[in-house]
């Protein structure tokens, strides 16, 4: 699929910096440290314009730094948590801005970013448990679980399903619903696509994600159900969107979650996009099917709150 010039160049951006991680997951000497190629890559991912209409502060979230967003005029108490992408490696709320500016208006609501640790500094479960502890602090806050929900995209997009998990397994009550966008759903990598899409997806490479779970997992097994929400014991979640490209190397595994949600008795939707790469979402501002798979998953949380709510 061609992209203007405008998304290409972006993409080729993104695409350039997200491979600068390689030789820290190899071992291989570099001229920066691993913190400055993190800021190197939010500085990429901060290109994407915030949306006006928006305002956005620091905030403690019970120990786990974050930034909240917030549209002008917000007078209701509708939450999204959004969880942030980057391989567990990378990412950060700053970057991310833009994405959930456009949630933010769309949804009606504040939208909270875990700043969770990463790894390989800090491995699995430390960035789950760390989202972990952001849900529960929005519950301490008087937040009614009916009026969160739960987005993320890529590594951020299987914390949505392994957070939940993890909430319902300590006794917490579960947010409205999820949209997992682009999720990284599991770490064996055993999806036809992680071969038949692999360099039809600019952004995800079979060598790039083999070399992010193993910084990530740490020797922890690749099929951990908190790490590869394909294996894990869903019964009971909430209502949850999966939005995958169709060029992403993670697409038969995005559909497999949403078949191990659908065979557990979750509601689910599936929705698949035709030749659009890992993440497109971040694009919103400046590629139509950005925007239209935002407000998409932007209206299917509102209905969750709302189906929540009368239930």
């Amino acid at each position: 699929m061609a992209f203007t010039p405008l998304v290409q160049a972006h993409l080729d951006a993104w695409v350039a910096c997200a491979a600068d991680f390689g030789p820290f997951l190899t071992g291989q000497e570099t001229t920066l440290t691993l913190n400055e190629q993190r800021k190197a890559y939010e500085q990429v991912l901060c290109s994407h314009p915030i949306p006006a209409g928006v305002s956005f502060c620091d905030v403690d979230m019970g120990g786990v730094p974050g930034m909240m967003v917030v549209p002008d005029g917000f007078e209701g108490d509708q939450v999204l948590l959004y969880i942030h992408g980057g391989g567990y490696v990378g990412g950060s709320p700053r970057g991310y801005l833009g994405l959930a500016g456009h949630f933010a208006k769309l949804l009606g609501a504040k939208v909270y970013l875990p700043d969770y640790r990463l790894a390989p500094e800090h491995p699995f479960p430390v960035p789950i448990d760390d989202t972990l502890q952001a849900y529960r602090w929005l519950l301490d806050q008087g937040n009614d679980p009916r009026s969160i929900v739960f987005s993320g995209d890529s590594a951020g997009g299987a914390m949505v399903v392994s957070v939940m998990v993890k909430a319902r397994n300590a006794g917490l009550p579960l947010p409205a619903g999820g949209a997992a966008l682009s999720p990284w759903a599991n770490l064996e990598h055993t999806g036809a696509s992680i071969d038949n899409r692999d360099g039809l997806d600019p952004q995800a490479s079979r060598l790039g994600l083999t070399l992010l779970a193993k910084a990530f997992l740490n020797g922890a097994l690749p099929n951990d159900p908190d790490a590869s929400p394909v294996f894990a014991d869903v019964r009971g979640l909430p209502p949850i969107l999966v939005q995958i490209g169709e060029n992403e190397v993670m697409l038969s595994d995005a559909m497999r979650l949403a078949t191990h949600l659908g065979e557990n008795r979750v509601r689910v939707s599936l929705e698949v996009w035709p030749g659009m790469f890992h993440v497109w979402h971040l694009f919103a501002a400046i590629l139509p099917e950005g925007m239209q798979a935002v407000a998409n998953a932007a209206l299917f949380l509102d209905q969750a709150i709302r189906g929540s709510r009368s239930a």
